[in-house]
């Protein structure tokens, strides 16, 4: 079996069903695990070299949506008539779903299928788990500073939120990913900040600067140090490692509930 995959999402599906050694082409931005670096690269995944997918003789390709524009590769592979199927998953239980559909896909469906269930035991763990928290801070979530985009209701960091005994601030917002302002941010008045900028190593991110923004003294996260820089890949991105980056926010959220998750 011969994957190409145009997102580091989608590779991180390959990994977690355990067949990276399916893997023989991955788009410029997939960064884990260490062992595949050595794969040809196809592009970024707005820019997909297509005739480089095709070089590469995939038995399947995994095309995404989870970037506006990266529709236009789907042409492509049709175009060529590469055989591809397209993942688009808002929330954590596509992505459960999406476990299954690349096991299919690649030819291991059993393992497709265990993997999920595994996937959801673990996040059921952490739903049983945040029944014992009494208080949810709210959280303001920073996929980008200016201008500013944070996710809405329907994406996996609301679900994330919720899991580790946390609120999104902007989960009254139906939308997956939405454009406000520092004004707006000041006015709900977050109890928490977490930074993850997108496609950013979180090295660059300078929390610092965040809490001079004007007016944002005032904020009881910014008084009371409550300023995080969080991994990009563990939070922004569709895949099962979404479950280390849960995990230590609910680690920073309630140590004391959360302290026996491994």
């Amino acid at each position: 079996m011969r994957v190409v995959s145009l997102c580091p999402s989608n590779t991180e599906l390959v990994v977690y069903l355990d067949r990276s050694q399916f893997l023989v082409g991955v788009d410029d931005y997939t960064d884990w695990p260490e062992e595949i670096a050595h794969l040809p690269r196809v592009g970024p995944d707005l820019s997909i070299d297509l005739d480089a997918v095709e070089a590469l003789k995939p038995d399947i390709v995994l095309a995404s949506l989870s970037v506006p524009g990266m529709e236009k590769n789907l042409d492509g592979l049709e175009a060529r008539g590469l055989p591809y199927i397209t993942l688009d998953p808002q929330s954590l239980a596509d992505i459960g779903n999406d476990l299954i559909r690349v096991g299919e896909a690649i030819g291991c469906p059993e393992t497709g299928k265990q993997a999920a269930d595994d996937f959801c035991e673990k996040l059921h763990t952490f739903r049983e788990k945040s029944r014992q928290v009494r208080t949810y801070p709210t959280i303001y979530w920073e996929w980008w500073p200016k201008p500013v985009f944070t996710p809405g209701e329907t994406n996996w960091l609301t679900e994330i939120s919720e899991l580790a005994g946390g609120e999104n601030l902007f989960e009254d917002w139906p939308q997956s990913s939405v454009q406000t302002t520092w004004d707006d941010v000041l006015e709900r008045k977050p109890d928490i900040i977490c930074l993850s900028w997108v496609g950013v190593d979180q090295n660059r991110v300078n929390p610092e600067a965040v809490k001079k923004r004007p007016g944002w003294e005032s904020l009881s996260a910014v008084k009371n140090d409550r300023v995080y820089v969080m991994e990009e890949p563990l939070f922004c991105r569709p895949s099962p490692r979404l479950l280390l980056g849960l995990e230590k926010l609910a680690g920073v959220l309630h140590p004391a509930v959360f302290r026996t998750e491994t």
